[in-house]
This record gives structure tokens, C-alpha cells and sequence, in this order.
């Protein structure tokens, strides 16, 4: 049954431009930004998808409760699981997640991992910082990546960086 089910993607505007939401049987599999303005357009098996983000950048919604299926190795898997497990408003080190797995030194293989997620926002990677506290490397880029932690900075209570 499920390969009866098409993919759809849906584009809708948001306060950091453009997003692209890819998914199948309302399951998440991609969430890019695009630096291209498109129409507005959500299938209905998304609407529930793009619902809980425009709630998320209006600082309502604190944890998504969608269904993702990225696609990846095991080890990109793994990372983007505990990507998961990070609380809104907080942010960890790729270091950090790499001790969690039990990885010496894994900080730059984490890293990598973490660069991969292709379902950006629902999995958290814009919370993975540097060890020294900075900002690092974002696919939607660095300012995207400094205001997505600004905005749960403003609506949990918590500081930029615990």
C-alpha cells in the first residue's frame, strides 16, 4: 500500500524565506529552505506538517509532533536521533553528541552527520553549536541557523547557549 502513496511537497513562506516540505503519507522527509520565492502551495497531506511549523515560528509550538523518515546511513540516523532529543531553547556541541555515542574525537564525523539532516528545523541540527559556544557551519545558512536559536531563546525562558 504504501507504494501506492505519492510523494508531494509543499512551499510556503516563513520568517526565514522560502521552505520546501517533501513528504509521503503526511510522513516528513525533506525540509529545505530555498533562496527562490514560490506561490504558496500545501497539499492536504501536509497541511498538518506546515500547521505545526508556522505555529513554531509564531514561538508557539515548543516540539513537533510529525512523523519523519529521513533517508541515511545508520550512523546519520543515529546523530539525527539524538538531534531529536534536544530540548527547545537548548543547544549541545558536536562533541557532545559524539561522547553520547560513545565516539573519541568524533566531533568532525558528528559534524558531517549533522551537515546531512535533510529534514532541517523538525530534526534539530541548527541547536549543535561548537565546542567554544559558537555558532558553526548551517545549510540554510549561519543567520537562518542564529535565528531559529534567537526565537526559542525568546519563548522558553532558557539563555542562547545551556
Amino acid at each position: 500500500m504504501d507504494s501506492e502513496v505519492t510523494s508531494e511537497t509543499a512551499f510556503f513562506n516563513s520568517p526565514v524565506g522560502c521552505i520546501e516540505l517533501t513528504g509521503k503519507g503526511g510522513i516528513i522527509s525533506s525540509l529545505y529552505f530555498r533562496d527562490v520565492d514560490h506561490t504558496e502551495n500545501i497539499p492536504d497531506s501536509l497541511s498538518e506538517a506546515t500547521a505545526q511549523l508556522k505555529s513554531y515560528f509564531s514561538g508557539e509550538c515548543h516540539e513537533f509532533n510529525i512523523s519523519v523518515k529521513p533517508e541515511g546511513t545508520p550512523f546519520q540516523l543515529k546523530v539525527w536521533q539524538i538531534l531529536l532529543e534536544i530540548p527547545y531553547g537548548k543547544t549541545i556541541s558536536y562533541g557532545d553528541i559524539a561522547n553520547r555515542m560513545g565516539i573519541k574525537n568524533g566531533a568532525r564525523a558528528v559534524g558531517l552527520a549533522n551537515g546531512s539532516n535533510p529534514v532541517s528545523i523538525i530534526i534539530p541540527c541548527h541547536r549543535v553549536i561548537g565546542a567554544n559556544g559558537k555558532l558553526t557551519g548551517y545549510g540554510g545558512g549561519l543567520w537562518r541557523k542564529e535565528w531559529l536559536l534567537k526565537l526559542e531563546k525568546s519563548n522558553s525562558g532558557e539563555g542562547l547557549f545551556q
